[in-house]
């Protein structure tokens, strides 16, 4: 894995992370909150194998990607181009698991010229689609309840808050001690230095993506577990009536992190869209 701090606008960076080409299709990775951009581990022999090439960054204000305070979900697609321009990728692919799912989408919906597929896991809907509190499990809901108040709320709030188990399934659990252990590494990376790309991520949540799903023209797979009490599915469920064309697949006994099990599924989709790619390989 390649990394390196590419320069942006107004002495800004954004920490990128690479396994090189070319390939015969470039993945951009969208991490989800907290993490950091690193892609995920378990998928890695499968890219291989498939001749896939991944690319990621770590959001501002994870790592040491400058914060953007403010920033909005379709940003992402200001990140994504400066990042696939600096390697000299044209086109590509996304995936993203939790937020980082709706980064992904977002990046799509303003990125059509680029954007060949979209494989989102447990995505987070616009906010102020119907329901979109419906079914959380409290205390996901508190956070993001006092992220809609303001960034001061959302501070205090977590500056008191604790870990509840019962956000989690016990299969998104045994999932974590499973193949899925990397998340424990990213999360831990990711709150290093404070919660700041925490605390980004949820107000930009609640707040308008400046990108609208309807607009992506690109072939979209959404995957969410049909017990995430997390994020819960009906927010895939409404992405897929927003999306034109998207093929939504809810699975059984799954919750937010279990739902992981089936990356290497929505990976190998992503391959079959290759032909739309134009494999090129740079270095910044």
């Amino acid at each position: 894995m390649n990394e390196t701090d590419l320069s942006l606008p107004g002495g800004r960076t954004l920490h990128v992370y690479d396994t090189g080409g070319p390939a015969r299709l470039t993945v951009l990775w969208h991490h989800g909150t907290p993490n950091l951009g690193t892609p995920p581990r378990p998928l890695l022999p499968l890219a291989e194998k498939l001749g896939l090439r991944w690319i990621s960054y770590d959001r501002p204000g994870y790592g040491s990607s400058t914060p953007a305070p403010g920033r909005a979900v379709g940003d992402a697609a200001i990140w994504a181009s400066a990042v696939a321009d600096a390697l000299g990728i044209e086109r590509f692919a996304v995936m993203g698991h939790s937020g980082g799912s709706s980064h992904a989408l977002a990046t799509a919906a303003r990125l059509t010229d680029r954007v060949v597929a979209v494989a989102s896991l447990a995505a987070v809907a616009p906010f102020g689609a119907e329901g979109w509190f419906d079914g959380m499990a409290a205390a996901g809901k508190a956070s993001l309840e006092a992220a809609a108040k303001g960034r001061a709320a959302k501070e205090q709030y977590e500056a008191t808050a604790e870990f509840d188990p019962d956000v989690f399934t016990e299969a998104d659990f045994a999932a974590l001690k499973g193949d899925h252990s990397w998340l424990d590494d990213v999360v831990r990376g990711a709150l290093e230095h404070g919660n700041g790309g925490l605390v980004d991520d949820d107000l930009a949540y609640v707040a308008p993506w400046d990108a609208d799903p309807a607009e992506i023209t690109a072939p979209v797979l959404l995957l969410h577990g049909e017990d995430d009490r997390m994020i819960p599915a009906a927010h895939s469920a409404w992405l897929a009536r927003r999306c034109p064309g998207a093929e939504l697949r809810t699975t059984p006994g799954d919750g937010h992190l279990s739902v992981l099990r089936h990356a290497a599924d929505a990976l190998a989709w992503l391959a079959g869209h290759s032909s739309a790619s134009e494999a090129t390989a740079g270095a910044m």
